[in-house]
């Protein structure tokens, strides 16, 4: 067999909503029904999504979820996330719907999330990527801590224990080289914006900035600097 082709179907609660919220992000609807049931199909080139109305669906309760994968996340992200804060006016980071910025999971595939208004997860993920075993670097000491608070936060929504995760690695680790330190205080700040306690996001983020790196080190995390200081300054 070939040219197979797999289309995930997701629920949502109201078929138009979801339909704005997929053409938002570049999507073109291709085809919508109202009768004998809702239904709609949204495409960006060859990513398609087959979405289907449910009364009484309350989207905080939705198990959806499909993996994409693409050749190039990090570009899709910054499309993604610039049409949202055309959309949005801010890009939406927490509630429903909203969008993880790319982390490379550690031991895992690389990535980010969209969450739709139905309370689905799209997990987009780089074509090519297999999941591997952390290595030992990455799951001792603080570094362990950050990869399961990203994993908590990032990948099953649970910002609150996200940050439970990384305040107790921090107290118990509290000589950890300084990038693993700025890594936990820039994602901490990430998480407390997305739980609406900005006084920890700003906190967080001038302790971040208060630790002193080597350039080879502020290179590699610019990316996150600038994202969490574009989270702080939207709200």
């Amino acid at each position: 067999m070939a040219n197979e082709r797999t289309y995930p179907t997701l629920p949502c609660r109201e078929l138009d909503e979801s339909i704005s919220f997929y053409e938002s992000l570049g999507f073109k609807r291709t085809y919508r029904q109202i009768r004998p049931n809702p239904y709609a199909v949204v495409a960006l080139e060859e990513i398609q999504i087959h979405l289907f109305g449910m009364d009484g669906f309350n989207p905080a309760d939705s198990y959806g979820s499909v993996i994409i994968a693409v050749p190039d996340p990090d570009s899709l992200y910054r499309d993604f996330a610039s049409k949202l804060r055309n959309t949005y006016g801010k890009l939406p980071v927490s509630g429903i719907p909203r969008i993880t910025r790319p982390r490379k999971k550690y031991g895992t595939v690389s990535g980010f999330s969209v969450v739709d208004p139905g309370g689905n997860w799209l997990r987009i993920y780089k074509l090519g990527d297999t999941e591997q075993e952390d290595s030992a670097k990455e799951t001792e000491g603080l570094a362990g801590f950050i990869n399961v608070a990203a994993r908590l936060g990032d990948a099953h929504g649970d910002e609150a224990l996200a940050l439970k995760t990384l305040e107790s690695g921090l107290k118990r680790f509290p000589e950890a080289p300084a990038i693993e330190r700025v890594k936990a205080y820039l994602y901490r700040a990430e998480l407390a914006v997305r739980t609406k306690n900005l006084e920890l996001a700003k906190s967080s983020f001038a302790l971040a900035k208060s630790l002193k790196l080597t350039e080879d080190e502020k290179a590699s995390i610019a990316d996150e600097f600038t994202h969490v200081d574009g989270l702080l300054k939207q709200e």
